[in-house]
């Protein structure tokens, strides 16, 4: 199968860029630079180890260095800021997108992003002022305050003759935001109308007021799956008395989907933020050994379980090969159901009234799985061992402990959100201790009971 053109050309960019560093091309390496986009140069640093990062941001052009550090995720960027003096910062700062800015400014000490507010000229400190006032993850926190607007009275004409004043336009702009003289807002007029449509059309009577503006104080996921819902490019955001206040485009809920996926990601993994590949040993050990050392007490107390059955367990052996398929197909099962609850519960498309029916669908699931599943590894069993008890109890362990892992998957993460808990990061946890508990207590108590 041919390698993905664009991954080997990335690859190849990060060889080239340290080959230069490591021969001390420096010319031919900003020559580089000079020719790729913010994004690359971006992903760049984040490939590489602390140092030769270090020595890479050196060679970057001033310029460009605002654009990168806002194209850069959180915790690679605060290493390349811990490294910047408040001359270089305050520059990188007026260069950047207001929402970007914001971003950067939260990353730093309390001290340090307040001598470079106070250092922004009054424009531009009030907007990001503006952005801060509202709570992260938010819409308000995310949109920009660059907008272009028209009023309702005009003409097509006049809006046309409005825009060739104009240098340029806010990015991504699809559509103008249509308000009264008061400020507030109307509808949409799509530039495809201001394009074609009959010059001498008044606005009002064109623009689009299906498009329905999101409040500042709306979740980001929610916006996001406006986005997916209705295929927009970009959506006003306006304040409770529906005065506009800015606008949401693709571009930054591309970013919001990007940072949602990736922290699902680090959750499963039993890691609370985002890890920098190559940040320093001591940070990352400590990150990932506190979910270690959870996961080892959930073990020893799978291991007590099993410790309970020791008698039987010597005397038929078999059951010690077996039970791993009960605990495993639990945790399967479970799996499957935990995440498209969770799924579920961030799309907001779970309630009181529909988590009845979620349990009874599940559990039918489980249980005609597990009888389905029971059968065959029942079979084998008997095949193998040649005993009709041990495969019977095999099956039906299976059974219950999938019942178990299906009702486990729809509960942990409700009861866990209930309790302020977050359930990508814990109920993956969770979920793997009760498909163990259960699995080896359904296998060997049942074991016990009815084969010594």
């Amino acid at each position: 199968m041919p390698e993905n053109t664009s991954e080997q050309s990335s690859r190849e960019l990060l060889e080239g860029v340290i080959a230069d560093l490591d021969t001390g091309r420096t010319d031919h390496l900003l020559e580089t630079l000079e020719n790729i986009h913010p994004a690359d140069i971006a992903n760049l640093l984040e490939s590489l180890p602390p140092e030769v990062r270090s020595a890479l941001w050196e060679v970057v052009p001033a310029v460009q260095e605002g654009d990168i550090l806002s194209y850069m995720r959180d915790e690679a960027r605060t290493t390349i800021i811990k490294k910047m003096d408040h001359g270089e910062l305050l520059a990188a700062a007026e260069s950047m997108d207001v929402e970007d800015l914001v971003e950067v400014l939260e990353e730093m000490p309390d001290d340090l992003s307040e001598s470079i507010m106070i250092e922004l000229d009054q424009d531009h400190r009030h907007r990001v002022e503006n952005i801060l006032s509202y709570d992260d993850g938010t819409a308000g926190r995310l949109m920009n305050t660059d907008v272009a607007s028209v009023r309702k009275d005009v003409t097509l004409a006049v809006v046309l003759r409005w825009l060739r004043r104009h240098h340029s336009l806010p990015k991504h702009t699809d559509a103008l935001i249509v308000t009264d003289e008061n400020g507030q807002y109307l509808g949409m007029l799509p530039m495809e109308i201001i394009v074609t449509g009959d010059p001498s059309t008044v606005v009002e009577t064109v623009m689009q007021v299906g498009t329905m503006p999101v409040r500042t104080v709306t979740d980001e996921m929610e916006v996001a799956a406006l986005f997916e819902r209705r295929d927009l490019i970009s959506v006003a955001v306006v304040d409770e008395n529906q005065y506009l206040l800015g606008r949401i485009t693709i571009d930054d809920i591309v970013d919001v989907i990007r940072e949602d996926a990736d922290q699902t990601v680090f959750k499963n993994a039993g890691l609370e933020k985002e890890e920098d590949l190559f940040s320093p040993i001591f940070p990352s050990t400590k990150r990932r050994g506190i979910w270690l050392g959870i996961n080892l007490v959930t073990v020893f107390l799978a291991a007590w379980v099993i410790g309970r059955f020791e008698e039987v367990l010597e005397k038929i052996v078999a059951l010690a090969i077996l039970m791993p398929i009960v605990a495993s197909m639990g945790g399967i099962a479970g799996s499957q159901t935990l995440t498209l609850i969770i799924r579920g519960m961030a799309l907001n498309q779970i309630v009181k009234s529909n988590v009845r029916w979620l349990v009874i669908k599940e559990l039918m699931v489980g249980f005609l799985n597990g009888l389905v599943w029971a059968i065959v590894v029942g079979v084998v069993a008997f095949l193998w061992f040649n005993n009709s008890g041990i495969a019977a109890i095999l099956g039906v362990a299976m059974t219950i402990n999938l019942l178990a892992a299906v009702l486990s998957g729809v509960t942990i993460p409700l009861i866990l959100q209930k309790i302020g808990l977050d359930p990508a990061l814990s109920g993956a946890v969770i979920l793997t201790t009760v498909t163990d508990i259960v699995g080896f207590l359904s296998f060997l108590g049942l074991s016990s009971l009815f084969l010594i």
